[in-house]
């Protein structure tokens, strides 16, 4: 009894799905709801669980092959679809081979002299000898009828000279390697995705000594994370020499230098969108600096207590986006669409989180964002971005987005200037909290410098419908309300 696999509906707008790679061969094993393979749309990449447990039988579309939805993508079952075929020639061989064995059986029978003991140790042997299916398969029933042969002989010479057990022979090394070169090709806890490569390679760890928590033991971004922690801890700080200089960082060669790929199909979703916004919108950038001080020494005041409360780290991002939802409630045309010669103004704000993952940029929705705290906010940030690393996300979950904003200061990056992806009309991008001199006003009015915790947030917009004074208004708001700091009644724990 064999079962479809069929591709799923992944979204109200989503037709299609292209395979991008085969987690299981056919013959393998799967539970249920173990992944199977991992599809590519429009929107999302994800993976598609099992409906079943049973062997995977057949495989019916290949990897980088685009399919509509509901069509049959592998089918499923108890093995014997898949395994017939190997198991015939086998079957047919062993019933040749049992008149054979019987014959040789009564030759050696014959001799009055020959103890019955001695039979035993022969018949270990054909067992023996008749377990590994691929030598079965090379063997014809002319060398068979030979071998009874010099058989019968060595049973006739026993009386005289006793004969040691004949020892089993092995089953065949080849077929157990193919069948684990096939385990590997598919889910081989070897392999490391580049992002978590490049992961380990930064922080200075050996994969080879990584315990993977992932799928069939495949070492996950959060397995290196925990990894390099635990070393920190326990190794003793390096005594610093006096006059040597530093061994300079290793850094990693890509495997991709010297190559050609193709495009997966996010990147070619992206590439084609970038393009047609840049060439459908009037795209400018203004930027501001914002002195986060006092956010900083909140953070240093509350953040052990808002971790064992919600279970989430606070970090400046929720502050930026809080912040976001305010201003796009006092200046709602950030916030709007073009529609043909009418302007339209949605009615909540749902700010999409820009999110880097091993396979693309990916832009996971929080709904109705102004409604939320701190706490709230820090939690559907952590969510959205651990499920869509983890191809986890739902389609629904990628779409409806009004406003964007970009951490481009999580790896390291000043400012920017992020681009629009349409329907939206403005992105906010926001640098890294860096610690800087500046000058500000002590409590008698004079002036002073002072080392101040500092970012750039870059605000691209559609100058179609949004001035230059309006995108001003709007990052005035936000510096304002992150300068004030007074987010104590926000932080929803």
């Amino acid at each position: 009894m064999s079962e479809d696999v069929t591709l799923p509906a992944l979204g109200e707008s989503v037709t299609e799905g292209t395979v991008t790679r085969w987690l299981k061969s056919v013959g393998d094993t799967v539970e249920v709801d173990e992944p199977l393979l991992e599809v590519s749309t429009d929107k999302v990449d994800t993976e598609i669980p099992s409906p079943i447990a049973g062997v995977l039988e057949e495989i019916l579309v290949g990897e980088d092959e685009t399919v509509e939805v509901g069509a049959v993508l592998a089918r499923l079952g108890d093995g014997s679809g898949a395994a017939s075929s190997d198991d015939s020639a086998p079957a047919e061989e062993e019933a040749t081979a049992e008149p054979e064995v019987e014959e040789a059986a009564e030759a050696t029978s014959q001799p009055a002299a020959a103890p019955e003991t001695e039979e035993a140790p022969a018949e270990k042997e054909d067992e023996g000898y008749a377990e590994p299916a691929p030598e079965k398969e090379t063997t014809s029933e002319a060398p068979a009828k030979e071998a009874a042969t010099p058989a019968a002989q060595t049973a006739q010479q026993s009386a005289s000279a006793p004969k040691p057990p004949a020892q089993p022979k092995q089953p065949a090394q080849p077929k157990q390697g193919g069948e684990s070169a096939s385990a590997a090709s598919s889910s081989d806890p070897r392999y490391v995705t580049p992002l978590v490569r490049k992961l380990a390679a930064d922080a200075g760890v050996d994969l080879t000594k990584v315990q993977g928590t992932g799928v069939g033991g495949r070492i996950r971004k959060e397995d290196v994370v925990a990894f390099a922690e635990s070393s920190k801890s326990a190794a003793p700080a390096p005594a610093a020499s006096a006059g040597t200089p530093g061994e300079p960082t290793p850094f990693e060669v890509s495997e991709l230098r010297g190559t050609t790929a193709k495009m997966s199909r996010l990147r070619k979703v992206v590439a084609e969108r970038a393009v047609a916004s840049m060439n459908s919108t009037a795209q400018l950038t203004t930027v501001v600096e914002v002195d986060v001080t006092r956010i900083a020494q909140l953070r240093d005041r509350v953040k052990g207590d808002f971790h064992s409360k919600t279970g989430n780290k606070l970090s400046f991002l929720p502050f930026f986006t809080l912040a976001a939802a305010e201003a796009l409630q006092s200046f709602p045309i950030i916030n709007s669409t073009v529609d043909g010669d009418s302007i339209v103004y949605p009615e909540s704000e749902n700010i999409a989180m820009a999110v880097d993952t091993e396979r693309g940029l990916l832009t996971p929705v929080i709904k109705k964002a102004s409604e939320l705290d701190i706490a709230g906010l820090a939690g559907q940030i952590a969510d959205l971005a651990e499920r869509t690393r983890d191809n986890k996300l739902l389609p629904d979950e990628l779409a409806g987005g009004t406003f964007t904003v970009t951490n481009t200061g999580s790896r390291g990056a000043l400012f920017d200037t992020p681009v629009v992806f349409l329907p939206q009309s403005a992105i906010l991008g926001t640098g890294i909290v860096a610690k800087r001199p500046a000058v500000v006003k002590t409590a008698d009015g004079q002036e002073s410098i002072a080392i101040r915790s500092l970012v750039f947030l870059a605000l691209s917009y559609d100058h179609r419908i949004i001035d230059g004074a309006d995108a001003a208004r709007f990052l005035s708001q936000i510096k304002n309300r992150l300068e004030e700091g007074a987010f104590e009644g926000n932080l929803g724990i």
